[in-house]
């Protein structure tokens, strides 16, 4: 196990989540786009988005998805930084 594993499953346990349930990797993805292509704090406010999103029906998979081809496509005049990604 590793030390995600372990706060994963404690975190799930205080929330009644089943860990099954936690797309880790997406959701890891997903926040270092936005913090390298939009803005690091960003990462943690999109995560937070996603999982209200996935608790309102939206699928994880295709909503981390769309969220990860908006950071990708952030452009630099909005804020977007490109030399860190």
């Amino acid at each position: 196990m590793t030390v995600m594993d372990d706060w994963l499953t404690a975190a799930c346990a205080e929330l009644g989540v089943d860990p099954a349930d936690v797309p880790v990797q997406p959701v890891l993805d997903l926040a270092r786009d936005v913090a390298h292509q939009v803005l690091r704090p960003g990462a943690p406010v999109t995560a937070y988005l996603l999982g209200l999103a996935v608790g309102r029906g939206a699928d994880p998979a295709v909503a981390a998805a769309r969220l990860t081809e908006l950071a990708n496509n952030w452009p630099v005049e909005l804020g977007g930084d490109r030399s860190t990604g």
